[in-house]
């Protein structure tokens, strides 16, 4: 039985790789931050209770900022490959925060490493870190000669949290090759889900037009409708994970669909999936959208009503316009295939929302007080 620690185990990556090692057979022990309030909502449906025999998924407290925890915890698991996924990956508040983006996602990749170094453990344990395309900042110059983003394309992060990372690519290259350990990079791109965190805009887009077409929310407000960006499903994505540190040599892989859609017609999709289609009228602060017809009796808004708009303080201080990723390394010598493509991510995340507010909104009318989050 392979042992594997995962980072960032409560997060969206973290939940769905566990469950995929999980049915693999492996042993999952995962880190998780303390906090007064439960957060393990997405992992939820794996614990096993610790009082039980033949335990298979294990939680340790703990963090990246802590060299000493992280070592005690390697130490203490043992484990055959380690999957760093834990940072701070919001970046639009990766301006408002940069140290702290640099102390967890950079500096916290090189205490993953030290710990593998320091106890010996090189030759046992694979690891891979959550690189991002936000490496690449977007800069048209730096594409091949396919207009795509590949292993070989330059980096410009523009952003502290594609700084951040980008010491935690280049570290995790060097200790590949100044200690001979098994560390790859997966230079993931966009990738969504229902259990994606609801600031980040595709959940937020999905959540907003649930609400929306079932009475408990009255606009969506987005920053630049104009971003392309190449989004996938996580489910896809973390299986590409496992089947890096499956390879008989440590390398880096781009992850990626290889298609772009802009913020714009991700809305669209969403607000197609429960029928409603809408009209975007106006440029750049002035863009808004409205409702133009409904087809679905279920989700009847009225037409011409406005559920779109645009707020500056959602755009970055510095912008990147368009991320599309290059797979070709990942299909052919991973046989990474994925399974979902964007119509399909849409239909998932649309399908659980909806799911979601008709039980808030049933719960609203037999007039009990239902949550009001908005980012």
């Amino acid at each position: 039985m392979k042992i594997a620690l995962i980072t960032g185990i409560t997060g969206q990556d973290g939940a769905y790789l566990a469950d995929l090692l999980l049915k693999k057979g492996y042993e999952v022990h995962g880190i998780k931050r303390r906090s007064s309030l439960f957060n393990t909502d997405r992992i939820d449906h794996l614990y096993q209770d610790p009082h039980e025999s033949n335990i298979k998924f294990k939680l340790h407290y703990g963090d990246l900022t802590d060299s000493t925890n992280l070592i005690r915890i390697v130490q203490e698991v043992q484990p055959d490959e380690i999957y760093n996924l834990g940072a701070m990956s919001h970046v639009k508040v990766s301006f408002d925060s940069p140290e702290y983006v640099a102390n967890v996602d950079g500096i916290g990749t090189l205490r993953i490493l030290e710990a593998v170094r320091i106890l010996g453990m090189e030759k046992k344990t694979r690891i891979y870190q959550a690189s991002t395309s936000e490496l690449y900042g977007g800069m048209p110059e730096n594409k091949n000669e396919r207009g795509f983003y590949d292993e070989n394309s330059p980096f410009y992060p523009r952003s502290p949290y594609g700084v951040a990372k980008i010491y935690g690519f280049w570290i995790t290259k060097n200790y590949r090759e100044a200690y001979h350990m098994f560390a790859c990079n997966g230079i993931l791109f966009n990738h969504e889900s229902p259990l994606r965190g609801e600031t980040f805009v595709t959940r937020k887009i999905t959540r907003a037009t649930a609400k929306i077409a079932l009475g408990l929310q009255d606009k969506l407000f987005l920053g630049n409708l104009n971003a392309l960006r190449d989004w996938g499903h996580a489910k896809d994505y973390v299986e590409a994970m496992w089947l890096i540190l499956q390879q008989d040599v440590p390398e880096d892989y781009v992850i990626a669909t290889g298609v772009t859609t802009t913020v714009r017609d991700f809305v669209k999709l969403s607000f197609k999936h429960v029928g409603i289609e809408l009209a975007f009228k106006g440029e750049g602060v002035e863009e808004k959208a409205y409702v133009v017809s409904c087809a679905n009796p279920a989700y009847q808004l009225e037409i011409g009503r406005e559920v779109v708009a645009v707020d500056a303080t959602y755009f970055r201080p510095t912008e990147v316009d368009l991320l599309i990723g290059d797979p070709t390394k990942s299909k052919t010598q991973l046989g990474w295939k994925p399974k979902y493509d964007l119509a399909g991510l849409v239909e998932d995340m649309m399908a659980a929302d909806v799911d979601h507010f008709k039980k808030e909104l049933m719960l609203k009318a037999a007039g009990y007080s239902v949550k009001n989050q908005f980012e």
